[in-house]
C-alpha cells in the first residue's frame, strides 16, 4: 500500500541529504538560573546514526526534550538554536511543533510501560498517530498500515485487541518502535531504549530499529550510557559531561584514541573479566555441607480464578538443584522470564516453594524449622530498585539500622556505631545518616541498600539486578565496592543479572536459566569461553565487547563471528548499492580491527 500524502517529508530527505537534517548550535538550558546544558552544538544528517553518551545528569535527555519542544518546567531554554529541516524550532508556534512531533520527529523513551496508555488497547494506540497526522486516510487504510507495521516488528494481529500490561518489556518496546515508525519520521530520538531489557531482547529491539530506520532513511539520535551498544550501531559519537559536549567524532576513531580524560574514564568503567579468584577448598573429606543447597525446587504461580471455570497453576521453576559454597559468588543469568528473580525470592523465603527444599549449612529452612530464624537473619537481599525498597519516611541511619533490630545483645550505642561504620564502608560519611532516600542519587541509594543488607554481617547475600539501573561509571564504583566488601566480610552471594559484562567481571561460577530450568552451569571462564548450550551461546553472542587498545582506547570484538548482526554480515558477503549501509559496514570493520 502506498501512502497518499507522504511525498512532502520524503522530498525533504533529499533536500537535507547533503546538509544536517538537525542542527543544534549553542544550546543552553537552565533551571532557576542554574545552567543545566551549556553551549551544546552538534548536527545529525539524513539517514545518519549518531550516539549521545555520558553519565546520568550530563544533560543528554534534556537536549533530546529540547529538540522535541518538551522541556519541562522549571527548565527553560536560555540560548542557542535548534534547526530542523531548515527551520528554527524556537520560532515555531505550538501548533507547528505538534505537527512535527510524531510525523517528522519521533521519540522512543526508556520505559515503554510509562509511555503506553494502560487504559487503551495496543491497536488504538498504534492508530492514534495516524488519526492525528494522516487525517485523509480512511479507517481501512489505517488498519492496513498498522497490520503491515506489526508484521515488520514480529507481532501478531491478535495484539491489536490486547493491553500493554499483557506483554513483556521487549514486546512493549517493539510496539513503541512500531507506533513511532508508522509515520516514517525523518528523525528518530531513542532515549535509553533498551536499558531494562536482557541481552537477547536488547539485540532484537536494536536490530529491528536499524532495519526500520534504514529502510526509510531515518536519522537516529541514540542516547545511552551503554558504550558497547553505541559502538555497535552508531557512525558518530558525541560525549557529554556536566551539560557540555566535551568530545565528538567518528565512532571508530574516537573509541580507538579518545582525546579527553572523561571519555577514557567512561571506557575504563566498562566491566571486564578479572583473573579468577582463589576460593577456600571444598571440604569433601569431612563431608561439610555447602552454605546453601537447593534440592529439586519448584514454584507454581496460581492463575486468576474465573467465574465458571478453574485453571491449573502455572509452574515457573522446574526441579532446580544448586549449591553455593562459602565465600563464593554464583551468578544466575538468562533472558527475561527465565525464572532468575523467582529463584532468588524463593531462596530468600519471600515465595513459598511448591516442591523441594532449601538447606542452610545442612539445616532445613522451611518456616517453623529449627534453622529458620538463623537462616533469615543470615540471608539478606539487595533489590534492583533501591528507591522502591527504601522507606521514604525513614532516615538513612534508620534504614540501615533496621537490620540490627533482632540483635538484642547490642546496645543502642553499639548499633549507632555499627551503622556509622557501615555507612563509612560504603563510602557515605556520617552526614548522610540524617538524610532521606529521595535526597540521594541512584548510586548513593544503592550504596545504602548494600549497607542495609550487610550491616548484620550476614553469611549469604542475594543481589537481584543490583546495578542494572545505574550508569556506567556509577555501576563500576558500586561493583568495585561490592567486591571489596565481599572480600572483607567473606559472605557468599547469589548474583542475579541480565548484564553479562557485569557477570563476567564479578562471578566465580555461572548458572544459565531458560524457561525455569538450569540448562548449563560451570566456572565463569568455562561458560564464557566454551558454552555448551545453544541458548548460552545466543546470550553471549548478543552483546559486543570493547577491548582495550595500547593507545588507551577500545576496539569492538564479537564473541562468536557467526553471531554478528545480519545487517552487517550481509554487507560483507554481498555488494550493496546503498552508500549509507556500506559506510556502516566500513565503520564496524574499523572498530573490530582497531
Amino acid at each position: 500500500m502506498t501512502a497518499p500524502a507522504d511525498h512532502l517529508h520524503r522530498a525533504s530527505h533529499a533536500d537535507h541529504a547533503r546538509h544536517g537534517l538537525l542542527e543544534v548550535s549553542g544550546l543552553g538550558i537552565a533551571a532557576r538560573g542554574r545552567a543545566i546544558v551549556r553551549e551544546v552544538s552538534f548536527s545529525v544528517g539524513a539517514g545518519e546514526f549518531v550516539g549521545l553518551v555520558g553519565e546520568s545528569g550530563s544533560g543528554k535527555t534534556q537536549v533530546a526534550r529540547a529538540i522535541m519542544g518538551l522541556t519541562p518546567l522549571p527548565l527553560v531554554r536560555t540560548a542557542g538554536r535548534i534547526v530542523f529541516a531548515g527551520q528554527d524550532l524556537a520560532l515555531a508556534c505550538r501548533a507547528h511543533l505538534r505537527s512535527l512531533r510524531g510525523a517528522r520527529i519521533g521519540m522512543v523513551f526508556q520505559e515503554p510501560m510509562s509511555s503506553l496508555n494502560p487504559s487503551a488497547t495496543i491497536g488504538a494506540q498504534l492508530e492514534e498517530g495516524l488519526v492525528l497526522h494522516r487525517p485523509q486516510w480512511s479507517k481501512a487504510m489505517r488498519r492496513q498500515r498498522v497490520l503491515e507495521m506489526l508484521a515488520q516488528v514480529g507481532i501478531s494481529q491478535a495484539a491489536l485487541a490486547a493491553w500493554p500490561h499483557e506483554f513483556s518489556g521487549g514486546m512493549r518496546q517493539r510496539m513503541m518502535l512500531a507506533s513511532v515508525m508508522l509515520l516514517e519520521p525523518a528523525l528518530l530520538i531513542a532515549d535509553e531504549p533498551t536499558t531494562a531489557l536482557d541481552a537477547v531482547v536488547q539485540r532484537d529491539v536494536l536490530e529491528l530499529m536499524v532495519k526500520l530506520t534504514r529502510e526509510r532513511n531515518t536519522a537516529v539520535l541514540l542516547i545511552s550510557h551503554d558504550l558497547p551498544m553505541v559502538a555497535r550501531y552508531t557512525e558518530r559519537l558525541i560525549v557529554m559531561q556536566q551539560g557540555a559536549v566535551i568530545e565528538a567524532g567518528k565512532t571508530a576513531a574516537l573509541l580507538a584514541a579518545p582525546a579527553q580524560d572523561y571519555t577514557r574514564k567512561l571506557l575504563a568503567a566498562i566491566p571486564r573479566r578479572q583473573p579468577a579468584r582463589p576460593l577456600p577448598p571444598v571440604k569433601v573429606q569431612t563431608q561439610a555441607p555447602a552454605l546453601i543447597e537447593v534440592r529439586r525446587l519448584a514454584v507454581d504461580y496460581a492463575c486468576h480464578p474465573r467465574l465458571f471455570a478453574s485453571t491449573a497453576a502455572r509452574r515457573v521453576l522446574h526441579g532446580i538443584d544448586l549449591t553455593v559454597q562459602p565465600q563464593e559468588i554464583v551468578a544466575v543469568v538468562g533472558g527475561s522470564g527465565s525464572g532468575k528473580s523467582t529463584l532468588g525470592r524463593a531462596i530468600a523465603g519471600l515465595i513459598e516453594p511448591s516442591v523441594g527444599e532449601i538447606l542452610f549449612k545442612g539445616q532445613a529452612t522451611r518456616r517453623g524449622a529449627p534453622g529458620w530464624r538463623d537462616y533469615r537473619l543470615n540471608c539478606q537481599v539487595v533489590f534492583q530498585d533501591p528507591y522502591s525498597s527504601l522507606d521514604p519516611r525513614m532516615t538513612i541511619a534508620e534504614l540501615v539500622g533496621e537490620g540490627l533490630r533482632q540483635l538484642g545483645s547490642m546496645s543502642n550505642a553499639d548499633k549507632r556505631e555499627r551503622v556509622a561504620q557501615m555507612l563509612q564502608e560504603v563510602g557515605l560519611d556520617s552526614q548522610y545518616g540524617e538524610r532521606h532516600a529521595h535526597e540521594l542519587s541512584g548510586g548513593q541509594r544503592q550504596r545504602v541498600a548494600i549497607a542495609r543488607a550487610l550491616v548484620r554481617h550476614p553469611s549469604f547475600v542475594i543481589a537481584d539486578e543490583p546495578v542494572s539501573s545505574l550508569d556506567v561509571t556509577v555501576r563500576a564504583q558500586v561493583l568495585e565496592l561490592f567486591a571489596q566488601l565481599q572480600q572483607r566480610h567473606g559472605f557468599s552471594c547469589l548474583f542475579i543479572s541480565h548484564d553479562l559484562g557485569v557477570v563476567e567481571q564479578i562471578a566465580d561460577r555461572v548458572l544459565v536459566m531458560q524457561d525455569g530450568r538450569i540448562i548449563e552451569q560451570g566456572s565463569r571462564d568455562a561458560i564464557f569461553d566454551q558454552p555448551q548450550q545453544a541458548y548460552t551461546r545466543a546470550l553471549l553472542s548478543a552483546i559486543p565487547v570493547l577491548l582495550p587498545t595500547p593507545g588507551g582506547g577500545m576496539r569492538l570484538k564479537w564473541r562468536f563471528d557467526e553471531a554478528r548482526p545480519c545487517h552487517l554480515r550481509n554487507l560483507r558477503m554481498h555488494r550493496v548499492s546503498n552508500p549509507q549501509m556500506t559506510q556502516m559496514a566500513r565503520i564496524h570493520t574499523e572498530l573490530e580491527t582497531g
